[in-house]
């Protein structure tokens, strides 16, 4: 988010002086070795030119400060997308990150938190966007992803499957056929 301010001299020139600022958040922090839990502040920029690597990630998604973000939810189901109009575009923006910044106001679910890494390792994040009943890929219609994002999720799920990271097996059902058709004697 950039602030502007505009400063006036005696002459007709307008100067404008553009400084940056940036939001904080707090995370608590237990450290490994003491009891005492230590509060974590960190700088939340829009910069998405640093590489976070993918053991980060995973370390992130088991950790307090996720639970409590996505309260034990898929990261989709909380991000709701903006558009104008009753009915929403068929289809989702094609990126939310240009030249390394975010370039709107309300980026996708994997494009707003910079500790989500789509890696084909990162199966418990994958495994948010595969449908549990059928074992496919959820759409970026129904996730919300950008374009660019949800052809990252589909290579690195179809990687996972290759490698043998992620298996789909079918829940077996017990049907009671006689409720179905119906009875001969």
């Amino acid at each position: 988010m950039f602030s502007c301010s505009i400063l006036k001299y005696s002459s007709n020139l307008t100067k404008f002086n553009i400084t940056k600022t940036i939001f904080t958040s707090s995370v608590y922090r237990q450290q490994s070795n003491q009891d005492e839990v230590v509060l974590e502040t960190r700088e939340i920029t829009k910069d998405r030119t640093q590489a976070i690597p993918v053991e980060t990630s995973i370390r992130y998604l088991k950790s307090a400060a996720f639970e409590k973000t996505y309260e034990g939810q898929p990261v989709w189901v909380l991000y709701r997308r903006n558009h104008k109009g009753l009915f929403p575009p068929r289809k989702t923006r094609k990126t939310c990150i240009r030249g390394g910044q975010i370039a709107t106001g309300n980026p996708c679910p994997i494009c707003r938190d910079e500790y989500l890494v789509l890696h084909e390792h990162n199966t418990d994040l994958l495994k948010q966007f595969i449908s549990k009943e059928t074992g496919s890929i959820i759409g970026y219609n129904k996730t919300g992803l950008c374009q660019k994002k949800h052809e990252e999720l589909v290579v690195a799920i179809k990687r996972a499957y290759d490698r043998g990271l992620l298996t789909y097996d079918v829940p077996f059902k017990l049907y009671d056929y006689s409720e179905y058709s119906p009875k001969s004697h």
